[in-house]
């Protein structure tokens, strides 16, 4: 499926998810503001448009109500704010992500302000460090905001209590998903006869009311508790 998206913030961060995307085979549109920034030529298969994103009529110029997604990936947290309003509010756009620059804005970013997922650098940056380091807990990696959910990760400790068993045999709990299993270099699309193994990072997409309960079941009723005493 093809999917049309519009970025606002043609900087690093807004080129480097316009090649990703396009890699991935959608079309892209960067729209960007500083005459300095236009540069078609680091991204020729995307169109490019100058013009400032928090203005309705160059959103209107844009089509935005044709995109399936709209990015806001500017420097700047009002913009992104602005940009993810006005593309929910007014064009009506499925899915809208923003990029958070900075920590204490984060709570700014919500269903209110048009923001389906908001994406913090230093959340991000902090979940994969703990992500490097953290065997045997959860580690919460990234919040959907308008379901509520966020995607969390366990890697999987010798001691964990279904080590060397199916998935069929773990009892997820409720609104809870595993999405994915990374062992080593692979990612492996789980299926229930899937054996897990010590080193395994589980990718769960949940509600954040089930992470102790996905916790406890995948590391061991013990596990929540020394997670606590841990605070």
């Amino acid at each position: 499926m093809i999917v049309r998206v519009a970025i606002a913030g043609a900087g690093n961060v807004g080129r480097s998810i316009a090649q990703e995307l396009i890699v991935n085979g959608h079309q892209v549109l960067l729209i960007e503001r500083q005459p300095r920034m236009l540069r078609p030529d680091r991204v020729p298969e995307a169109r490019w448009i100058l013009a400032d994103a928090c203005e309705l009529t160059s959103l209107e110029e844009a089509e935005l109500a044709d995109c399936d997604v709209v990015v806001a990936a500017t420097g700047d947290d009002k913009v992104n704010l602005v940009v993810s309003l006005l593309a929910k509010t007014e064009f009506a756009v499925p899915r809208v992500v923003a990029r958070v620059n900075r920590a204490e804005n984060e709570w700014l970013f919500t269903e209110q302000w048009g923001v389906d997922v908001a994406v913090s650098k230093p959340r991000v940056m902090a979940a994969l460090v703990e992500e490097a380091v953290t065997v045997g807990d959860l580690v919460r990696l990234m919040t959907f905001r308008q379901s509520e959910a966020n995607l969390v990760g366990i890697t999987l400790p010798p001691s964990a209590p279904y080590v060397g068993q199916p998935l069929h045999s773990v009892p997820l709990p409720r609104d809870t998903a595993l999405v994915a299993i990374l062992r080593g270099k692979r990612v492996l699309v789980p299926t229930p006869d899937d054996p897990i193994e010590t080193g395994d990072e589980l990718i769960f997409v949940c509600t954040t009311e089930m992470e102790e309960a996905v916790r406890a079941v995948v590391l061991g009723p013990d596990s929540v508790e020394r997670t606590r005493e841990s605070r």
